[in-house]
């Protein structure tokens, strides 16, 4: 298949870029052609990233693509999905069991999740290919001379260590996976609150102003931080792996070359992968598209 992906993109390359061109000016709320694919992709950069890989690739096949960027929230582009104003999106499996699917109870594994996710797709006409092996979610991070003080391991070690501080942004203080959840569930009064905006618990973590952060697990700053991520020993943060969500049809039409191609850049996002695409968009300023072209390049699908 990759040889057939060089030739193809060899062939097809003026053709391609002068057919996108077209796509671009048309009308982008109509589906394409039947032979085009239309991708997808939400409002912040790791889906910006997750979307150009799926992009390119297919592109590099010889098919007609267009990138829609920012489409919205999960609920706004499922709808752009089932409604056929896009055919393919990357989505978190847990939101898709927990906002799309409406359920409300946690899942004991990453496997349950993803197969309850596939199930639900698959009761409304859309395709979960494979999942990615890092996932993307809430977590508590603390700093390693913290850790060590304490002997911290698991979120459950912080019961107690005495008062300390967790910051976490305001709209994630209630609700099933906010701090009023977290103190219920590990039974950790000595955990005091201290509300940030996102991205400002690193620096207050830095500084010694707090002890403990809210953090998402693929974020960039964990590369360059001297922070430990506390296990999540009662799975309340869930499971969040990544899964290109394809409308059945689609992928009917254009077979298991396109299938194929997104199962493989899946399994090649680990969290180390993800992690340094992000903050080579974050930190280093590079276009999510150069991004996603160096991640293919590298691992030959290009």
């Amino acid at each position: 298949m990759r040889e057939f992906s060089r030739r193809a993109l060899l062939r097809s390359g003026a053709l391609a870029t002068a057919s996108l061109a077209l796509a671009g000016c048309a009308g982008q709320d109509k589906p394409g052609p039947s032979d085009a694919i239309t991708v997808g992709s939400k409002g912040f950069a790791e889906s910006w990233i997750t979307g150009e890989l799926y992009a390119q690739a297919l592109r590099a096949l010889g098919l007609q693509v267009t990138l829609k960027t920012n489409v919205g929230s999960s609920e706004i582009i499922d709808q752009a999905l089932t409604s056929g104003q896009i055919d393919l999106y990357p989505e978190y499996t847990g939101v898709i069991v927990m906002s799309l699917a409406g359920r409300e109870e946690l899942l004991a594994t990453g496997a349950e999740t993803y197969q309850v996710a596939k199930e639900f797709e698959a009761s409304r006409g859309v395709t979960l290919l494979e999942a990615t092996p890092f996932e993307n979610k809430n977590a508590i991070a603390v700093t390693k001379a913290f850790a060590d003080e304490h002997g911290l391991k698991t979120i459950d070690d912080l019961r107690g260590i005495g008062d300390f501080v967790y910051s976490t942004y305001p709209d994630n203080v209630s609700g099933g996976q906010g701090y009023e959840a977290i103190v219920r569930e590990y039974r950790l009064p000595n955990m005091k609150l201290k509300t940030l905006s996102i991205g400002l618990n690193y620096q207050a973590i830095e500084r010694g102003e707090i002890q403990a952060a809210d953090v998402f697990t693929t974020d960039p700053q964990l590369l360059r931080s001297d922070l430990v991520v506390l296990e999540d020993t009662l799975n309340l943060f869930g499971f969040q792996n990544v899964a290109p969500a394809i409308r059945s049809d689609v992928l009917e039409r254009h077979g298991s070359e396109v299938s194929d191609v997104l199962n493989r850049i899946s399994e090649l996002l680990t969290l180390e992968a993800i992690q340094t695409m992000n903050a080579a968009s974050a930190v280093n300023r590079l276009d999510p598209s150069q991004v996603a072209k160096m991640f293919l390049d590298a691992n030959d699908l290009l």
